[in-house]
């Protein structure tokens, strides 16, 4: 869908070992664009686009049911005094994974129902340390964002998103869905995309 509105698109492959080494595959990715770029993160990738977005060739940050938090924050502590999220949880050797096969796991807070089938299966695991990793930079400051709020994400609070968006004052398209927004809303998360490139063409 995006190709197909002209856009050239790059799928940038994190390694999910800490903050710094995403950022720093994100910014090989921004280096080696022919052209101005448009960040598109989801979930943790907020973190990365905020953190690895502030390049002058970085034109907007669009926010697809993602962490868009300040600079200084952690996941962790942005989510302080909030119940344990149910997707996390840390095996003996420091990874964390999503739980795919328990109950209450992946298959339960990322899909539901018709969209069951598929989208979490490829998903690596990641370094526990992620999460309390903190915010040194943060695009948001300086780029506009578009913000995608999930309305019925149970990986990350729909109106924890909204808040977020707000205030970063983000332009805010609300769906109905879930985390995996992107599979279940493909054409109107494509559109907001599109719009975010239209906006700084």
């Amino acid at each position: 869908m995006l190709q197909s509105a002209g856009l050239r698109v790059v799928a940038v492959q994190n390694p999910l070992t800490s903050l710094a080494d995403d950022v720093a595959a994100t910014e090989r990715a921004i280096e080696a664009a022919p052209g101005d770029v448009i960040l598109v993160g989801h979930s943790w990738g907020g973190m990365v686009i905020t953190e690895g977005g502030t390049a002058d060739k970085v034109k907007a940050l669009v926010y697809v049911a993602a962490f868009a938090l300040p600079k200084g924050k952690s996941v962790t502590s942005a989510t302080a005094g909030s119940p344990p999220a149910p997707w996390t949880s840390t095996p003996a050797e420091g990874q964390r994974r999503l739980p795919d096969r328990t109950p209450g796991g992946a298959g339960q807070v990322f899909r539901s129902g018709r969209d069951a089938r598929g989208g979490c299966g490829s998903r690596g695991e990641s370094a526990a340390r992620l999460f309390d990793e903190r915010l040194t930079r943060a695009a948001s400051e300086t780029k506009p964002s578009w913000f995608v709020v999930a309305k019925a994400d149970g990986a990350i609070p729909p109106a924890f998103e909204e808040s977020m968006a707000k205030a970063i004052k983000a332009h805010i398209t609300e769906l109905e869905g879930n985390h995996l927004i992107m599979l279940t809303k493909p054409r109107s998360v494509a559109d907001v995309i599109i719009d975010a490139a239209k906006s700084v063409r």
